[in-house]
């Protein structure tokens, strides 16, 4: 599968309310007044290189899992409908005064180094995440190849996907289905973040209760 062409098909629709190539590489898609002035739907960043990959591996102090050392080849990050949902990639300048200009992605580095879950095991590695729903992470366990949405400082699973292609694709159709032709959304903003697939301790508790009585 070329999964940047599956991405640039689903996102091909929303070009034309406006396209923009900056000077770095990056790629807005859809211009978005209704989030903000100079806002855009979509942003597909610049992909790395052989070198810059060995760069972010060294930084992170570990190796990049296949799949997504492919996805950064594509796109060193992604951002879908602003930023209700994000890969993240390597980030070279955190002056916000030029991020106009030339716009990055979010850094790998913050969750897999900074602000990493108490209970991640080392075959964790964290790819991103959501801006709803306190803010869950998105993880590739290195055992299996799977992709995982997990809480902000927790690893059980809340969604489970069997690859990470599966995982890009059906949730930029699951998004787009939440939004119109202009890209504003049509539901609650909290369903912008995928349901639960697996019970909490608490409903499993209640329906075990209901199973003895």
């Amino acid at each position: 599968m070329n999964i940047g062409k599956e991405i640039r098909n689903r996102l091909s629709k929303y070009e034309k309310l406006g396209v923009e190539k900056q000077s770095n590489g990056t790629e807005l898609i859809g211009k978005a007044p209704h989030i903000a002035p100079l806002a855009y739907l979509h942003s597909i960043y610049k992909g790395l290189n052989t070198k810059e990959i060995d760069r972010l591996e060294q930084e992170l102090e570990t190796e990049i899992p296949a799949d997504y050392k492919k996805f950064l080849q594509f796109s060193n990050g992604l951002h879908i409908f602003n930023t209700t949902f994000c890969l993240d990639g390597l980030r070279t300048s955190y002056n916000r005064t030029k991020e106009i200009e030339n716009r990055l992605p979010f850094s790998i580095l913050t969750t897999n180094l900074y602000e990493r879950p108490k209970n991640a095991k080392p075959e964790h590695f964290f790819i991103g995440g959501y801006d709803w729903g306190n803010g869950s992470h998105l993880y590739i366990n290195r055992n299996n190849n799977k992709v995982y949405r997990c809480k902000e400082n927790d690893t059980k699973p809340l969604n489970e996907w069997n690859n990470l292609n599966e995982m890009i694709l059906s949730e930029i159709d699951r998004l787009i289905e939440l939004h119109n032709a202009s890209g504003e959304l049509k539901v609650n903003i909290e369903k912008t973040t995928p349901k639960s697939q697996f019970m909490s301790d608490k409903q499993s508790f209640w329906n075990r209760l209901k199973k003895i009585f």
